[in-house]
């Protein structure tokens, strides 16, 4: 891992492994990938199929559409109909980090904390992984973005595409791209992915909070409803 984020050119720097935990396993520029699939009492690996929802596929689009700098390992951890578990994630985690993914990526929540995913996510970030995961507009955090060192990325309607909002001290909004499946938090986290992957070398966590802040268009969570006087 990399020490420190190197200011050089696009094409100079360091690639990026990114891990794309979701529901696309088929990609010709991917350099590993894998299907994780409930076996009884154990997670299994497979060969992965095709996209079933279309969803991790637009997201790995968003992310390397014109970003020379990146590295895909693809995770595939949803069944057909959309479903996973937390055994099912953190199994994809330690495969991300055995691959030597510089940064693995969620666009996925978990509603209920486990323990076999905060102890997968906990290995990933003290061996100096990046993991971002997406939180929803409102509501409780979801798992993995609840845990500790995890840095949050959601839907944020100010943001174009290309621009970032800082709203606290590990959550970053991105254009949310609303109206297609697959938008909203998803497109949001993953344009917070994009965004420190175009803007730095792979680096440590607290230097690519740094990146992102920097990065950002927009500072603090947005002003609704304020009528003016």
């Amino acid at each position: 891992m990399a020490s420190s984020a190197v200011e050089l050119p696009v094409a100079e720097r360091p690639r990026w492994r990114v891990g794309v935990i979701d529901s696309c396993g088929l990609l010709h520029d991917a350099i590993a990938s894998a299907r994780f699939v409930a076996d009884e009492t154990r997670i299994v690996t497979r060969e992965p199929t095709s996209d079933p929802t279309g969803h991790g596929t637009r997201l790995c689009a968003l992310l390397t559409r014109g970003n020379p700098g990146v590295e895909l390992v693809l995770a595939q951890v949803f069944d057909p109909a959309g479903r996973t578990s937390a055994a099912t994630v953190a199994a994809a985690v330690d495969w991300g980090v055995e691959q030597g993914a510089h940064l693995l990526h969620l666009s996925l929540g978990l509603a209920a904390d486990r323990q076999c995913l905060a102890a997968a996510i906990a290995r990933a970030t003290e061996r100096g992984l990046l993991v971002v995961a997406a939180v929803p507009a409102r509501g409780p955090l979801p798992f993995p973005a609840a845990y500790p060192a995890v840095i949050r990325g959601t839907g944020d309607a100010r943001c174009q595409p290309g621009e970032l909002s800082r709203l606290d001290e590990l959550t970053f909004g991105g254009c949310p791209a609303s109206g297609r499946k697959g938008g909203g938090a998803s497109s949001g986290a993953m344009q917070v992915t994009r965004a420190l992957t175009l803007a730095s070398a792979p680096c440590s966590n607290v230097q690519a909070l740094r990146v992102l802040a920097a990065t950002a268009n927009y500072h603090g969570r947005e002003r609704r409803g304020i009528a003016a006087e």
